[in-house]
């Protein structure tokens, strides 16, 4: 069975804006002995704490975006977005004492994954993406949707992945997989914060768009006496996962919708802010 740790067991540290993750190396960093191969964060949508070295964010205060919001395709002021995307630039290279660009994607439900060999300004369409350079963080957006974070045991592949139902359905993780270098055996599997069970209400035509890739997608499906049904997006993804051979997962297990007061919700907000989940090579 995949492995299950909670929050608080996977944070290493936080400036309440970003944390970064003790995963999946459950080693401290910057310590010559013990060395992260693999450093992972997370984004919330709290404005970062004072900070002498890091020069803060120039936050939005319109309600919906404030505090540390990540996507410029949500209509907020872009100058504050450019200005919290520097900000956990710099707070990333911070953590690696080295030069470190963030891949962004333009992230479309989609299945496609693309391979960085080299950071690109632009934003690439795609839902997923790997590399095996040291001076790319990859990122995936989020406000419900799963983010999956993939690395091997020798930290030398990493992999993110934008896990909405409908990139999930459209065989994202195989995708993703497919393209990677690595032994499946030896990749480590992370899943971030999302809408949780009790939340994510969907109609049949979900339901079925999983029940018809495997039956057994069907117990992540509750019925309601309205007819829908309540859906599991992490273990849609953790199934998906194992029946790829992938059993080393950690799982965030915190709801986006229920969680106001950390994380932006689409599903409860229609109009807000993202946030984001990083991982990179450390130099």
């Amino acid at each position: 069975m995949p492995q299950k740790n909670i929050d608080k067991q996977n944070v290493l540290s936080s400036n309440s804006a970003i944390e970064l993750l003790a995963w999946p190396f459950k080693t401290k960093p910057n310590t010559s002995a013990e060395k992260n191969k693999v450093l992972a964060f997370q984004t919330t949508r709290f404005k970062p704490v004072e900070n002498s070295t890091i020069k803060n964010p120039c936050t939005s205060h319109n309600p919906p975006y404030g505090g540390f919001n990540l996507g410029f395709h949500v209509n907020d002021n872009a100058l504050s977005v450019t200005k919290n995307r520097q900000y956990l630039q710099n707070y990333i290279q911070d953590k690696l004492t080295g030069k470190v660009d963030i891949q962004w994607l333009e992230q479309v439900h989609g299945n496609k994954v693309v391979e960085i060999t080299r950071h690109s300004k632009q934003a690439m369409i795609a839902d997923a993406s790997i590399t095996r350079e040291k001076n790319i963080a990859l990122a995936i957006m989020t406000a419900d949707c799963l983010p999956i974070l993939l690395c091997d045991t020798h930290g030398t592949e990493i992999a993110a992945i934008h896990g909405g139902w409908r990139p999930l359905a459209d065989n994202i993780i195989k995708n993703t997989l497919a393209k990677m270098q690595s032994n499946i055996g030896e990749l480590h599997a992370w899943l971030g914060p999302c809408i949780g069970e009790n939340a994510f209400e969907v109609g049949e035509e979900v339901k079925l768009a999983f029940t018809k890739q495997n039956v057994h997608f069907a117990k992540a499906f509750v019925q309601q006496v309205n007819g829908k049904y309540l859906a599991d997006l992490s273990l849609i993804a953790k199934q998906q996962l194992a029946n790829e051979g992938i059993t080393k997962i950690t799982n965030l297990a915190e709801c986006t919708y229920h969680s106001s007061d950390k994380y932006y919700s689409y599903r409860r907000e229609s109009i807000t802010g993202r946030m984001a989940s990083i991982i990179c090579l450390a130099q």
